[in-house]
């Protein structure tokens, strides 16, 4: 099961550090095998929340994802993202792009940094609103019970996560041209394109996660109406169609997950160029730790972690959140990508533990009832 899941990954990793090696020699290595550690510890959270979305997929979306979705990922976020960001905040083409990353990385990289802000503001927004859904939806279960259900029955105000996010992105914007002013107004004109990217970052949740709602709500109204039918073909014996919504709705669901890890990758690939500059020993490093993600993802999917431990997927959100914070404050401010990691670990870690911890008590209170339904059988007995 772990071969069959993780395999690929593994091979990816052998290739990537051979390449690196012939590449960049040793110290090649030494810098994807980081970057990869970088890319993973970044992500965790992120391959436990594709596992709540995955899950509603059959099998071969699942395997559509483990594959093309890796394709996306890797030579989409982690190869041409930062070429296309550098050729649309300098206004240059492509080709003088990837002719900078390959020759002159040190402006290269001055460039990535200069379109920091819109990045940053657009990830930040995205992330931002898949959090503020999650806490704002009444649960069944509840982790921190004392803050979700409050914010549970906020959530019944209609726009209420969509109102809080455009104030977020008012506020940051405000703060980041207040800063700029303060600094002499170099800055003063990235207030605009913060304020832009944070709008569309917005504007795409709400599109992708839309579609990907409205079709899954068909897929499930398709599946009842074909119970219904299978119900009438045992008595009529007639042949019962086929579902015809699923590959509409797991398309729409597999199109949210792409942009999801998007919004994602953004720290991971703006804190490689802590590391290295390099755009070919970066997209190595980084693709290696997305390949590892994508195979966490379906590992988690498939031995039912998220049912076993069900504050895990809290945690993630709650990881969500602080990235997309982060991701906000870094428009101003300068965060070492350690903390980054750290506080998605500690927040995942943290649910995780809370998880088992539910567990015995769960098993102790049923072994209890066992044990007091036993007593009772034989105390009838005697």
């Amino acid at each position: 099961m772990l071969l069959k899941t993780f395999g690929w990954s593994f091979a990816v990793t052998a290739l990537g550090l051979v390449a690196a090696v012939f590449y960049g020699g040793w110290t090649g290595f030494g810098i994807v095998a980081i970057l990869s550690i970088l890319e993973i510890s970044v992500s965790f959270d992120n391959a436990v929340v594709n596992a709540g979305i995955l899950k509603k997929m059959n099998a071969f979306w699942q395997k559509f994802f483990l594959t093309v979705g890796v394709l996306i990922a890797v030579f989409g976020m982690r190869l041409v993202f930062p070429v296309v960001i550098v050729a649309v905040s300098a206004k240059i083409g492509p080709i003088e792009a990837v002719r900078l990353a390959l020759e002159d990385k040190d402006q290269y990289q001055q460039l990535v940094t200069d379109a920091h802000p819109s990045i940053a503001a657009f990830g930040g927004m995205f992330l931002l609103m898949i959090f503020l859904d999650f806490i704002f939806e009444d649960r069944d279960i509840k982790w921190l019970g004392w803050l979700e259900r409050p914010l549970a029955k906020l959530g019944k105000v209609d726009m209420l996560s969509v109102c809080i996010a455009l104030i977020v992105l008012l506020i940051t914007a405000m703060t980041f041209a207040t800063n700029a002013h303060q600094h002499g107004g170099i800055h003063a004109n990235k207030t605009e394109t913060v304020l832009i990217a944070g709008i569309a970052g917005l504007i795409t949740y709400l599109i992708v996660g839309g579609l990907s709602g409205y079709f899954e709500n068909k897929l499930e109204e398709e599946e009842e109406r074909e119970h219904e039918a299978e119900e009438e073909a045992k008595r009529s014996g007639k042949k019962v169609p086929a579902v015809v919504m699923a590959g509409k709705a797991a398309f729409f669901m597999f199109l949210y997950l792409e942009v999801l890890d998007a919004s994602f990758s953004f720290d991971g690939v703006i804190g490689a160029f802590a590391i290295t500059n390099d755009i070919v020993l970066m997209a190595l490093g980084l693709g290696i730790g997305a390949m590892y993600v994508r195979s966490l993802t379906v590992y988690l999917v498939r031995q039912g972690t998220l049912d076993d431990y069900v504050y895990l997927e809290h945690g993630a959100h709650y990881a969500i959140g602080a990235l997309a914070v982060i991701l906000l404050v870094t428009i101003q401010y300068e965060i070492h990508e350690v903390i980054t990691g750290l506080v998605g670990i500690v927040l995942i870690g943290w649910s995780f533990f809370s998880s088992v911890q539910r567990n015995r008590r769960l098993a102790a209170a049923e072994g209890q009832d066992t044990g007091s339904n036993e007593k009772a059988e034989v105390s009838s007995g005697v």
